[in-house]
């Protein structure tokens, strides 16, 4: 199955899924909309970036084309404070 996805920054791993008809990215399951779609192999404890930024570490071993989400990643607790305007 394919998706359309959003790639924000060209050091992204993953790009948000907007639509289920693409050219680019290949899916062995279905990704729901607005969720993240690994946009190359990665290996667990391996940083997630997504906006040009590292949002978390995978798990474990996550396939080109799979769901990212809270099953096989983590996200980092952030200060808010001190990078809010």
């Amino acid at each position: 199955m394919g998706v359309k996805a959003l790639l924000l920054d060209e050091r992204d791993t993953v790009a948000t899924c907007i639509g289920t008809v693409a050219k680019q990215v290949v899916c062995p399951q279905p990704i729901p909309l607005c969720h993240k779609i690994a946009l190359k192999d990665m290996q667990e404890d391996e940083d997630v970036y997504k906006y040009g930024q590292v949002i978390g570490r995978t798990t474990q071993v996550i396939k080109k084309g799979a769901l990212v989400w809270h099953e096989n990643l983590v996200g980092f607790a952030r200060d808010y404070e001190t990078v809010l305007l």
